[in-house]
């Protein structure tokens, strides 16, 4: 099945029913689960969107993320896909999530198809409600990082994902010295975890069950 082949299957796919939170808390850390026994979303969560790119690399399908720079924020240093919170003028979630990649890693907005998207997921620390939203270039981008948001482009192709060899627990120091052991994806040196890997294990579940 070539590229344009998958994104078609995929595009289908993505019009049924989503695997949801079940599929998301694959990836959660234990903290997380705990805290999902009394949790009630506030109303005041603030609308935002990540984008999760597909494109041609190498004879395979790849996927974008970052590296976030280091700072004082809760985020720091974090993996993460390209997205940010929803702005006053935007006109729709999926417009926020390809301003925001367009800021961050430079890609053109207009040469991405959008086909789907995801089950929103609240996340507690920042009380983002993110959507990931779900599309794909046609060709491979050529990206270029916006130093203020992104300290490295990760480019990784989606078998990575899929590969279960790939899926680790670590050992991740947060902020006052404390640190959590998470389940986490290991990739090529980078470790995906928390809210993003949350994200891209119900998209994996998609993806398995569609045979890509």
């Amino acid at each position: 099945m070539d590229f344009m082949e998958t994104m078609l299957v995929l595009e289908e796919r993505l019009k049924k029913p989503l695997p949801g939170r079940t599929a998301q808390l694959k990836m959660a850390s234990m903290a997380r689960l705990q805290s999902l026994m009394n949790f009630i979303q506030p109303d005041n969560a603030i609308p935002s969107s990540v984008l999760i790119l597909l494109y041609p690399m190498d004879g395979e399908i790849g996927l974008v993320l970052e590296q976030r720079p280091k700072y004082k924020g809760i985020h720091s240093d974090q993996v993460s896909l390209p997205g940010g919170k929803s702005e006053d003028d935007d006109q729709s979630l999926i417009y926020t999530a390809l301003r925001e990649a367009a800021e961050e890693t430079g890609i053109d907005p207009l040469q991405v198809q959008i086909i789907g998207q995801l089950t929103e997921l609240y996340i507690p620390p920042s009380n983002f409600l993110v959507t990931p939203i779900v599309g794909y270039m046609a060709t491979r981008p050529r990206f270029v990082a916006d130093p203020k948001e992104v300290a490295t482009l990760i480019e990784i192709p989606l078998r990575a994902l899929l590969d279960s060899g790939n899926v680790r627990q670590q050992k991740i120091k947060l902020r006052r010295g404390f640190s959590l052991k998470v389940p986490a994806y290991v990739i090529s040196g980078h470790t995906i975890w928390g809210a993003t890997a949350m994200m891209l294990s119900e998209f994996c579940s998609i993806l398995e069950e569609s045979n890509l």
